[in-house]
């Protein structure tokens, strides 16, 4: 999958900060990973201000996602695959 846009996603805050979005990660969920710029999520480079917080919760995978023209947004999708996959960089 290489567009977040194809992906059944919740937004959970809109037009935020990396650094609202790390803090809402880790006040809300207790798995989370920090990853760098340009780290893949669902076959998507992310961008942003390091350190980028990750957020898992069972099958979920909580991320911020920048728009362009539109602000970054944290994002919440179902995905046990990439879930898994993320679980294993830690």
């Amino acid at each position: 999958m290489g567009c977040v846009e194809e992906l059944p996603y919740e937004v959970l805050l809109r037009a935020s900060s990396f650094k609202e979005c790390r803090e809402y990660i880790k006040g809300h969920f207790r798995e989370s990973i920090n990853v760098t710029p340009g780290f893949k999520i669902f076959d998507t480079h992310i961008i942003g201000v390091p350190p980028i917080s990750v957020g898992l919760d069972g099958d979920f995978v909580i991320f911020p996602y920048t728009k362009p023209c539109h602000g970054t947004f944290l994002l919440r999708v179902e995905n046990r695959a990439e879930a898994e996959r993320l679980r294993t960089r830690k």
